[in-house]
């Protein structure tokens, strides 16, 4: 099952399966998850504001996070506490002064970062180190990213904008809480994920999928009833930081379309 269609699973990270995909133009590496929040929408992206008229909030979002709408569980933003804008501006200059070492993406390669899938062409490439992988399961420290997040520019081949933060997909939204105040920022996490069957993946790359990260199917009876496997969430919980916006509200951005390099 491996290497089709630009997806496969493989077995790392202590045993545990890790699923390899493209989100459109991003691919990320994680473990799988185990369990969906109980209650949790799956019609919808739960944990999005909504409009008056009912509409969801995409106005952070960028057209490929929009998209996997009914794929997706946004934490809902909490009630301002005290200290908690400077708790997360902490967490900002921390991030900031590790990308420094790693504006030459030679250097994140040294430190065992591995471009996931390279030869893909991506707006936005994900250097993934399993061992901050598997550390932010266990407890945050912001000095060590699960993901570097590069950019492709005219001039330089891998131009560094961001990181990308994880943990646990059974940390609770208090947990989060405790890593970054849920005030401040929206940890996301995918959900309702329908693997296509062995003889079925090229319907990840139809213009109106059934399966996968923007298909139409985004509940267990209705995979099963097209032969595919249900995930009620795939990966960790993540949240992407981009330290080089110069607006404080552009730093926990969702928007992976556009440029966060000035």
């Amino acid at each position: 099952m491996k290497d089709k269609q630009n997806r496969s699973f493989e077995v790392s990270f202590k045993g545990t399966a890790a699923l390899t995909l493209v989100f459109g133009t991003a691919l990320l590496i994680a473990p799988l998850g185990r369990t969906l929040q109980k209650g949790q929408q799956q019609d919808s992206m739960p944990g999005m504001d909504m409009g008056a008229n009912g509409d969801m909030d995409m106005s952070s979002m960028g057209p490929s996070m929009a998209a996997m709408a009914g794929h997706m569980y946004m934490t809902p933003l909490r009630p301002k506490q005290p200290g908690d804008q400077e708790k997360a501006a902490a967490v900002v200059a921390a991030a900031k002064a590790t990308l420094e070492r790693y504006k030459d993406y030679r250097k994140a390669l040294l430190d065992g970062y591995a471009i996931a899938n390279p030869k893909l062409k991506q707006p936005q490439y994900h250097f993934i180190s399993q061992a901050n992988t598997r550390e932010a399961d266990l407890h945050f420290d912001p000095s060590k990213p699960t993901a570097l997040l590069y950019r492709r520019t005219p001039t330089q081949e891998y131009k560094l904008e961001g990181m990308m933060y994880t943990a646990s997909p059974d940390a609770t939204e208090d947990e989060l809480n405790q890593r970054i105040p849920l005030s401040m920022v929206r940890w996301h996490r995918h959900i309702n994920y329908c693997e296509a069957p062995e003889d079925r993946i090229s319907d990840y790359q139809a213009a109106h999928p059934k399966f996968g990260m923007f298909g139409s199917i985004n509940t267990e009876e209705a995979c099963r009833a097209e032969r595919g496997i249900f995930h009620a969430h795939i990966f960790t919980w993540m949240i992407h930081v981009f330290p080089y916006e110069r607006d404080f509200k552009d730093v926990f951005s969702m928007n992976d379309d556009v440029a966060h390099v000035h």
